[in-house]
């Protein structure tokens, strides 16, 4: 038998060099690869698929924590109970009830492309896998579509949201997470389409504060919050859209007085939902006259107050704990921290003044949470000086300065004084610090994990509070220590102490109230 010459596709293979073969066995890996590259090569592609690794809103440093955050018991308690990735919801084991975890959701995230750069959408995607992961879920995959404005059936449109149904199946998740607030209309649709779950950024913000409230104020604000979004996406089926009717209805003959339409069991719910509503609004009124005292006290007392301000994980209670040793709880995740916290804190000429950590922002807030913490807002708007705390090493901190700025003309605290405080400078660009420096005058770059920049930091703050502006000089008798005491106790800034013969000689700086109290030691001559 003779052999024929190979003339088939073997042929062409034989005759490929090694580098041409590994060329294609490269292309061939890179289309099963489950990583899209979203680089400078595919800067012109109009809906491109995002890059979902570890999300640029979270710190990329190793060390969480340092000396001076203290224990961190409180972030312990909180992992105790953590979604977990293996757990399924039917538990065929009982001791995976001992564990006390949750299953981990499977989630993949889709946004608008609607303005700005392309950049500008995946820093945006990147911050809601950011808030995805906080919350317990695992991110699958993203996509964003190139699209003037959402389209008002789906969000998406029927196409795009008809491969995100692929990618649905495709991936084996239960969930999608849509980078806006949706209408209820634009939910259920879309949820018709891809057959899973569907939840937007309100939704998932919500989630957040939910697990990480911790006091009773706290807990009650985020309460009203959900009420306040659930109300208008209630829905109802079956028995939901009964009638609460019965007597001669229908032909029943059960007794009188309930003849008519009737009230739905949708309606019923939405007003249980308003009498919570209207419970809590009263609730948390009943709390705000205690942190009025306590702001009150501070007044009477002229003490100075400096509220700590910013985006969420630009590390406000990292630079807390540096400021004051307070141990307030660190967590590398968005709003970790939801309670505010107050510390005293002195200047280094011995001026006291309260520090308070407040409620992390974020780019489009839910209005429901701005109205429900509107009470610990106050915080900020009753300051007499904000340090507003900026992620320089994050991609867009100038984004996260004007989406703080917004809030504060929400709660009306654009008038109080601010400080930039450039903070993880350890981490940044210089370029993107020096930008920054350029374009904000007033301004500290700090690294509350290092240590650099917290004596400029302070004095920045020493400088900024307001300061004791009647200047005394007294003689006090012996006799009347308690008055030297008082001196010492209060906001007074003694200039100089000489023990004379009839007794102490002090040149002290005081505010106008105590100056009228120290009027009878005045020194006349």
């Amino acid at each position: 038998m003779t052999s024929q010459p190979n003339t088939g596709p073997d042929s062409a293979a034989q005759d490929m060099s090694p580098a041409e073969i590994q060329a294609v066995i490269d292309r061939i890996l890179s289309k099963d690869s489950p990583a899209r590259d979203t680089g400078a090569a595919n800067a012109d592609i109009a809906e491109p698929r995002a890059v979902l690794g570890r999300a640029q809103a979270i710190s990329g440093l190793a060390t969480e924590h340092g000396s001076y955050d203290g224990d961190q018991q409180d972030l312990e308690e909180r992992r105790a109970l953590r979604r977990t990735a293996g757990l399924s919801t039917e538990l065929e084991d009982v001791t995976e009830v001992e564990y006390r975890q949750l299953r981990l959701e499977r989630v993949v995230l889709a946004g608008l492309w609607s303005e700005g750069t392309l950049a500008d959408a995946e820093n945006s995607l990147r911050e809601l896998a950011a808030l995805a992961e906080t919350a317990g879920s695992e991110v699958l995959d993203g996509l964003v579509q190139r699209r003037a404005k959402p389209d008002p059936g789906t969000f998406l449109g029927s196409g795009k949201a008809q491969e995100l149904k692929d990618i649905v199946m495709s991936t084996g998740a239960d969930t999608v997470v849509v980078d806006a607030e949706l209408a209820p209309s634009q939910r259920r649709a879309l949820e018709d389409i891809v057959k899973v779950k569907v939840i937007d950024r309100t939704a998932l913000i919500l989630d957040i504060f939910a697990q990480h409230a911790k006091s009773r104020e706290g807990k009650a604000q985020v309460e009203l919050a959900q009420l306040e979004y659930l109300l208008p996406r209630l829905r109802g089926w079956g028995e939901s859209m009964s009638r609460q009717a019965g007597g001669q209805v229908g032909g029943a003959g059960a007794g009188m007085g309930s003849r008519g339409p009737g009230e739905t069991k949708i309606e019923l719910d939405r007003r249980r939902i308003r009498t919570r509503m209207a419970k809590l609004r009263r609730e948390i009124a009943a709390m705000k006259p205690a942190r009025e005292t306590k702001r009150a006290n501070r007044r009477r007392n002229a003490v100075p107050s400096v509220a700590i301000a910013g985006y969420t994980n630009a590390g406000k209670s990292s630079l807390l704990n540096r400021l004051t040793d307070a141990g307030v709880l660190v967590e590398n995740a968005l709003f970790a921290t939801l309670d505010p916290t107050v510390r005293k804190a002195e200047t280094s000429d011995g001026l006291g003044y309260t520090l308070a950590d407040t409620v992390g922002f974020v780019r489009s807030l839910p209005t429901q949470l701005v109205e429900a913490f509107r009470s610990t807002l106050e915080e900020v708007a009753d300051s007499d000086l904000i340090l507003h705390v900026v992620d320089v090493s994050h991609p867009d901190p100038e984004g996260q300065i004007a989406a703080v700025r917004s809030v504060f003309s929400e709660v009306d605290a654009r008038k109080v004084p601010e400080i930039i405080v450039l903070n993880k400078a350890d981490a940044a660009d210089p370029f993107v610090v020096e930008r920054l420096k350029q374009r904000e005058p007033r301004h500290v770059v700090v690294s509350a994990r290092t240590g650099e920049g917290i004596p400029e930091l302070l004095r920045a703050v020493s400088e900024g509070i307001p300061r004791p502006s009647v200047k005394l000089e007294l003689m006090i008798p012996y006799s009347r220590g308690d008055v030297l005491s008082k001196l010492h106790e209060t906001e007074a800034e003694i200039v100089s102490l000489d023990h004379e013969e009839t007794g102490t000689r002090a040149v002290v700086m005081v505010r106008e109230g105590l100056a009228a109290e120290l009027d009878p030691f005045v020194r006349n001559d």
